[in-house]
């Protein structure tokens, strides 16, 4: 009997997952692979795309600018990610740790900005960074900041407002972990001698290791992809993937070399990602293997 339940199980399982996987491959699959091979195309004068195959837009990854520009998109990203993570594991540990009453209040305020567009709440960082917005005119009257120093147009300026729209993407799964997190282990470490950093850092956070890890891919992923911020608060020195990508599209009308430049942006998604997971893997494989142990 477990042989026919089994397999009706298998094909309600398919049943059901089958229309996810039909929207994956046709929303997400097909056109990942359409711009694969969009790179390997010529590019047509006329903005379209040209007969044959050729790899000019695949050699011109290797050139100095694009690898100045994808080392650029990498490191603003991974400041912009340690930075939200370094503000999130606070605020997720003590949204966890207040009353439950206050619980939601807290997580609406922290949801709140997706209220207002996108683009709205960038031209506001814009005006506040302007050379003659208040933040600047605070500064210099406090005497951090020279009168002749520009918050604007700049990668500071593009970290920091990356950091405020991909902040609550960090909080929430942060939360979402330290909610379940048993704290009487925090409790336990402490009277066992341990001091309230090294128990936050020994025990608290590898709790939370799933959070941590979603935080991470959640706020890394569309950073890299960014074009809005850095064309708004950015300058030429601060200029990323994903702005090089929409000037080949509109501006050049060079759609081999975008899409080239997109692959390029998938494998620096996807190498990370898939690096992270094999070591995951291998760390779930090495406690099983420990635990089966005598």
């Amino acid at each position: 009997m477990s042989g026919p339940r089994t397999a009706r199980r298998r094909r309600f399982e398919g049943l059901l997952t089958g229309p996810s996987f039909l929207w994956l491959i046709l929303l997400f699959v097909l056109p990942s692979v359409i711009v694969a091979l969009l790179a390997f195309r010529p590019a047509d004068p006329y903005g379209g795309i040209g007969r044959g195959w050729t790899l000019e837009a695949v050699r011109s990854l290797f050139g100095r600018p694009t690898l100045v520009l994808l080392w650029r998109t990498l490191w603003i990203s991974a400041v912009t990610t340690v930075a939200c993570l370094a503000l999130a594991v606070p605020t997720g540990y003590a949204i966890a740790r207040a009353p439950r009453k206050s619980r939601r209040a807290w997580l609406t305020l922290i949801i709140v900005p997706f209220w207002t567009s996108f683009l709205i709440r960038v031209f506001a960082w814009r005006s506040l960074l302007h050379p003659e917005g208040p933040l600047k005119a605070l500064l210099v009257a406090l005497g951090l900041v020279d009168a002749r120093a520009s918050l604007l147009y700049n990668a500071g300026a593009v970290v920091l407002v990356n950091v405020y729209a991909l902040l609550p993407f960090a909080i929430l799964p942060v939360y979402a972990a330290a909610e379940k997190f048993d704290f009487r282990l925090l409790e336990a470490a402490r009277d066992l001698g341990t001091g309230r950093l090294a128990a936050f850092r020994r025990v608290f956070l590898p709790g939370i290791g799933r959070g941590l890890l979603t935080a991470v891919l959640v706020v890394f992923i569309p950073s890299l992809g960014s074009y809005v911020v850095p064309d708004l608060v950015g300058g030429p020195g601060s200029e990323m993937l994903g702005n090089k990508i929409a000037q080949r599209v509109f501006v050049d009308r060079n759609l081999p070399l975008a899409a080239a430049l997109a692959l390029l942006l998938v494998l620096a998604v996807v190498v990370p990602l898939a690096a992270v997971l094999v070591l995951q893997g291998r760390r779930e494989r090495g406690a099983a293997l420990l635990g089966e142990g005598p």
